[in-house]
């Protein structure tokens, strides 16, 4: 690495010359092991600086891009002036670690050089010479090499070392057998692997371990006579080969060596070539054992044989757990090779034929070597299961299911988990899965139905008891149960697709919960599990069915009945109601908080409770205020007929007397009322009636105080300028069909209607159909003689009726026009705005008209 400096030279007058600028780098001195740093010109690629650099500690760091030394050779202060800081760290760091690597090495050397400076070859193994070969051994470091290349160029040395160590054992010479340990163990912490080839052989490795028996600082241990009595081969199949019987010893002993005899002064280094040594040991055996026919067959052929003996078929199961776990030791493929090779020996068989034997211990070390097969690939052990339809599959929720004592463990749930694992790749997954839906599930339900109270399964909070779940149980532990449960929870995160047909037409969920009353806080917490399983799915179907068969009861019941124990029971519940919060699930929020408040209230305090609380308040916010947009939009498009019914209620409350100046007049008023109509039946341009005689009545001295309400100009005046569009007529008018049986209800307020709402159906009929509208005067004449001078004879008759009479016979001809009237007397899209407004057109022209007016348009 180069940096870009300049040199400089300190001369006599105490001034810093330039010596010129280049790039300085370190590197090895020429035909020398030594460093030094090197500064070429960067015009002409000369030397500018060569420098040795030294272990004196002569070297200044100024101003982080400064480097000063006084150079021995020339006698005179040199200095580095770095363009960049980070050079002269580099440059800096460089020099410091050249440094400790000379100090070290000195002192290395100088160890070397005191010791073995002239040692070619190791000293005779006599009893005088132990105390300089341990010497010898001990130098340190920096000799370990070298003490390594003597000992290994001699040939003899182990061989006379032993020699000695069993001469001075017979003398009981202590002192001598302490030095010789020293020395064994010096050698061992050389971490030779070439050394522990010949020390762990069989000629030599007994008497090592004897050595090592004799620490000064310890009481003498007999490490060979454990090794020689009491550790036993056994041989399941007889091993002819002499190289697998040496391999197995050595590695036995090699770990005896390793976690008894010296476990505290061995370093990492060494107990990983202690490791790999059994490692290779194991790859061996297991090889040499796999390419055996022989052996192999001999094997099986003793497993199914029914003549052996239950203590050798044991004996035999243990060989072929210890096996397979030792096949670890092999390269992936020739495991696979291996394992594949036992499946066609008919090695599931007679794991089939484990599983169902008395003796716990054997089954379970059948578990532990489908475990092995699982592990390595499990459609090797699917592909057997979907074959066999599932007789080894019955037979493993069978052992799941039974009572192994102690020796229980999780072995069987997780062989049956990993059957079922639907993320799995295999094509027997799905015969698998049906299988165990369609003759184990009952069979998990069942034994959970078997732990249910008395009370047939009644989840009331008074079952929330300090002895509930304590009788009517079965004698099912509660280790069973939770397996059961977890697997239960397992299948609803891996099949979703089966809750709907196995698990809530088979009523799972609530034998589940049953587990709920057990004295067992972890079975309740299982269930619980199984819940927030379920509700994970997010399934509409599946929360109705919660909130219609009120299956959260048993789990609020057990959450009160905890009170404020701050355990893993309150925390499940409190994380189940913070997920339906915050996933926002509206069906069981509701279910939740309106069923369960009253309960809940006390525990308001716990953020997770609070936060249900104000989910739900925001809940019905937002619901509320969509219904209220829902009505405003039904109260806008209904604002027209609203208006009217107004003003039909108003004038319905008017007086007798009112009404009867309006019946006296009401002849008289057409004339002003109604606008010019030409004998064509067309209109003029002429102003709206509306401003020339509704409501201003010059001549009527009866109605002077007669003040109209002023919303009424307002609504009267929309409806004059806004229904110039046939269609909005139409869909405006048939709004108010019901309004004349409401009228008919009120003979009362007969006549103000005619005098003032009659004259605005008038107007809106003459903006529709002008051409006939002088015919909706007269309702007693035949439809086909409406016409313009049909107007005449009626207002006639009606001028001749005095007050009192048209006010009793205003019901009446009301009734009678109503039947007489067909909508063939109009067009089709007049037929409801004609009969709405029949009864008013009586009364249209205001007093002191002629008929004539409404004819001739004057």
């Amino acid at each position: 690495m180069e940096r870009r400096v300049k040199v400089y030279r300190l001369n006599e007058d105490g001034k810093w010359d330039d010596q010129g600028t280049g790039h300085v780098t370190v590197d090895y001195l020429e035909r020398s092991e030594d460093l030094g740093l090197f500064v070429i010109d960067e015009e002409d690629n000369e030397t500018l600086l060569l420098h040795r650099i030294s272990s004196e500690d002569i070297y200044r760091k100024q101003e982080d891009t400064i480097i000063s030394w006084r150079d021995p050779e020339f006698s005179t202060e040199l200095a580095l002036s770095f363009q960049e800081t980070t050079g002269c760290s580099y440059i800096w760091d460089h020099i410091c670690s050249l440094q400790r690597n000379m100090h070290f090495s000195t002192l290395a050397s100088e160890t070397f050089h005191s010791v073995n400076s002239e040692l070619r070859e190791l000293p005779p193994v006599e009893l005088s010479t132990l105390p300089l070969i341990l010497k010898i051994v001990e130098s340190g470091i920096a000799d370990q090499l070298r003490v390594t290349e003597l000992i290994l160029h001699d040939q003899v040395f182990f061989r006379k070392l032993m020699e000695l160590f069993r001469v001075c054992e017979d003398l009981e010479n202590l002192d001598g057998l302490h030095l010789i340990f020293k020395i064994v163990r010096g050698i061992i912490l050389l971490n030779s692997p070439q050394i522990f080839e010949k020390m762990f052989g069989d000629e030599l490795i007994m008497d090592v371990i004897g050595c090592l028996e004799y620490d000064p600082e310890v009481s003498h241990s007999h490490h060979r006579n454990f090794l020689k009595e009491h550790v036993v081969f056994k041989e399941a199949i007889p091993i002819k080969d002499p190289v697998v019987l040496s391999k197995i010893h050595q590695t036995y002993r090699v770990g005896y060596l390793k976690d008894v005899i010296l476990p505290r002064a061995l370093d990492e280094a060494i107990i990983a070539n202690f490791n790999s040594i059994i490692h290779s040991n194991n790859a061996i055996v297991v090889s040499l054992l796999k390419d055996d026919s022989t052996f192999i067959k001999e094997l099986f052929a003793r497993l199914k044989s029914p003549n052996t003996s239950t203590e050798s078929k044991k004996t035999l199961v243990h060989f072929v757990h210890e096996f397979c776990t030792l096949s670890k030791s092999l390269q992936m493929v020739h495991q696979h090779r291996l394992f594949r090779d036992l499946v066609n020996e008919g090695i599931f068989d007679v794991i089939a034929d484990v599983l169902q034997s008395e003796d716990h211990k054997l089954v379970l070390t059948g578990t532990d070597i489908l475990i092995l097969f699982q592990n390595l690939d499990s459609n090797i052990l699917r592909s057997y299961v979907a074959r066999q339809e599932g007789v080894l599959f019955e037979l493993l929720v069978k052992n799941m299911l039974t009572d192994f004592g102690d020796d229980m463990h999780c072995q069987f749930l997780e062989i049956i988990r990993s059957l079922l694992d639907s993320f799995t790749p295999g094509s027997q997954r799905e015969n698998i899965v049906e299988i165990f839906y369609d003759k184990h599930l009952d069979q998990l339900i069942d034994v959970i139905t078997s732990c249910a109270p008395n009370n047939g399964g009644q989840m009331d909070s008074k079952s929330v008891s300090s002895d509930r779940g304590s009788r009517g149980q079965s004698n099912v532990k509660p280790e069973i149960l939770l397996n059961v449960c977890d697997l239960l929870s397992f299948c609803v995160l891996q099949h979703p697709y089966r809750i709907k047909c196995n698990f809530l037409l088979n009523n799972v969920v609530d034998k589940v919960l049953y587990l709920t009353k057990r004295r067992e806080k972890y079975l309740v917490v299982a269930a619980i599990r199984f819940i927030r399983a379920l509700v994970s799915r997010s399934d509409e179907h599946l929360m109705n069915h919660f909130v219609k068969n009120n299956l959260f009861k048993p789990i609020i019941d057990a959450f009160i009945a905890n009170g404020d124990r701050y355990n893993l029971l309150n925390s499940a519940v409190l994380e189940l109601f913070e997920y339906i919060r915050k996933e926002n699930l509206k069906v069981l929020l509701r279910y939740l908080v309106d069923t369960f408040w009253d309960q809940l209230v006390k525990f308001e305090n716990l953020s997770s409770i609070h936060a249900l609380k104000v989910k739900y308040e925001q809940l019905l916010e937002s619901a509320g205020t969509r219904s209220t947009a829902t009505v405003l939009d039904q109260r806008k498009r209904l604002d027209e007929r609203a208006l009217e019914k107004e003003e039909e209620d108003y004038f319905n409350e008017d007086s007798d007397e009112e009404d009867s100046a309006s019946a006296h007049t009401a002849g008289s008023n057409k004339g002003q009322s109604q606008p010019s109509v030409l004998v064509n039946g067309s209109t003029t341009n002429y102003p709206s009636p509306r401003a020339g005689g509704l409501v201003d009545y010059d001549d009527d001295e009866d109605d002077e105080d007669y003040r109209p309400p002023p919303k009424k100009l307002t609504d009267v005046s929309d409806e004059d300028e806004g229904l110039a569009e046939f269609p909005l007529k139409r869909k405006l008018v048939s709004k108010e069909e019901p309004e004349p049986k409401r009228l008919h209800r009120s003979p009362k307020g007969l006549k103000p209607r005619e005098g003032v709402f009659a004259a605005l159906c008038s107007t809106l009929s003459e903006a529709v159909l002008p051409g006939k509208r002088v015919g909706t005067a007269s309702l007693n004449i035949p439809p086909s003689n409406v016409n313009q001078n049909a107007v005449e004879p009626n207002l006639k008759e009606k001028g001749s009726v005095d007050s009192s009479e048209h006010s009793q016979n205003a019901e009446t001809e009301n009734n009678s026009d109503k039947e007489e009237v067909s909508p063939r007397s109009f067009t089709d899209g007049l037929n409801d705005s004609a009969d709405n407004r029949k009864l008013g057109d009586d009364c249209l022209l205001p007093p002191k008209s002629s008929p004539e007016m409404a004819v001739n348009g004057s």
